[in-house]
């Protein structure tokens, strides 16, 4: 991979790699763009194959980090860190202490958050070494209820785009992945009544409390997960799922969840999910609650504040909505147009200088 090509390409502003020999903590912080503030996005771990796709992983994260806040109206630039390793086996208090030390050494260019395998008590060994870290205990919290709700929300505008109702009994959905937003967002689903609900997981536990919790919920194997004959697909576990192979299985007119990067390429599968007829909300914009809640923490949190700024994830999708309708484009393509020209606005309103 030709990183400083890829980085000259989309605008990244950064990239740093670091290794702590104490306790094998080893990862990558990319930072893209920081016109709006400093770059937040969680850390997660995963047991890459290689350094490749590690670096790939966070470089579009990062700037899905910077369209999202963007786009959800925060006053924060985007970034992301990756850790390479297995989470039953590498992390401890040592281990994200030594995290903390390497986000502090950004000098609050970057704010860190849990992610996919770390949680609120990682962050908050991180936080013993920093105070670029948000999603923390006795604050926000775990940020996986309030990313499902803002999802609850984009299914909702989206129902509204393709049926021109949001009558959950109406409607029947399939969610891919029940391990933390997934599990959530069933949770609202069967608040709303819906009308059948199917979910599939690879991890035993999440499967055996599904069934245990809510028995109704039916569950599928993995690859039967895009074909199924429902309303709305739900993508709430990796990204990159969404490609040649698995669009022309979808037979749902809605594709709306939390994962991030579900397209394996933004601009070809965006296109064909158009192609389809398939109402698709943008990742980065429909997955923003739990980013809008951890934003909360840095003036002072409150809960019923950042909901009802999260409930805004339905009137954003109904712009971007219009937006591609208007431009007879993509709404991953019209979703970029609208956080690109926040980004631009607030740019030009902080070429007027004044001294700090």
């Amino acid at each position: 991979m030709k990183k400083f090509e890829y980085m000259e390409k989309h605008g990244y502003e950064q990239m740093v790699y670091f290794y702590d020999k104490t306790t094998g903590l080893k990862g990558i912080t990319c930072i893209h763009n920081t016109t709006l503030g400093p770059a937040l996005g969680g850390t997660r771990l995963w047991d890459y194959e290689c350094e490749e796709d590690a670096a790939l992983d966070c470089l579009r994260l990062a700037r899905g980090m910077t369209y999202k806040n963007a786009a959800a109206g925060l006053n924060l630039g985007g970034g992301k860190t990756v850790l390479i390793g297995d989470a039953k086996k590498d992390k401890s208090e040592a281990y994200f202490r030594a995290l903390g030390r390497y986000v502090q050494s950004l000098n609050g260019r970057y704010i860190t958050a849990e992610d996919v395998n770390t949680t609120t008590k990682d962050m908050d060994y991180v936080h013993e070494e920093t105070e670029h870290v948000v999603g923390l205990e006795g604050k926000s919290g775990n940020p996986s209820p309030m990313t499902a709700l803002g999802v609850f929300y984009g299914i909702k505008a989206s129902l509204e785009k393709a049926f021109g109702d949001h009558d959950f009994t109406k409607y029947s959905f399939a969610v891919q992945g029940a391990g933390q937003t997934g599990y959530y967002l069933i949770e609202y689903l069967l608040e709303a009544k819906a009308k059948k609900i199917y979910f599939t997981e690879i991890n035993d536990d999440h499967i055996e409390r599904m069934k245990k919790e809510h028995p109704d919920v039916e569950f599928v194997e993995p690859d039967d997960i895009y074909g199924l004959d429902v309303d709305v697909f739900s993508p709430c576990a990796l990204g990159g799922f969404l490609n040649d192979d698995t669009i022309p299985q979808i037979k749902a007119k809605i594709v709306a969840g939390s994962a991030n990067n579900i397209l394996k390429d933004e601009d070809e599968h965006a296109r064909m999910l158009k192609e389809k007829g398939i109402i698709h909300a943008p990742d980065f914009v429909i997955n923003a609650g739990g980013v809008i809640n951890v934003y909360h923490e840095l003036g002072g949190y409150n809960k019923d504040r950042a909901k009802r700024d999260i409930a805004k994830i339905y009137d954003r999708l109904i712009e971007i909505y219009e937006i591609a309708d208007k431009d007879d484009i993509s709404t991953y393509a019209a979703a970029k147009v609208f956080a690109k020209k926040r980004i631009k606005i607030i740019n030009n309103v902080h070429s007027t200088y004044i001294r700090d």
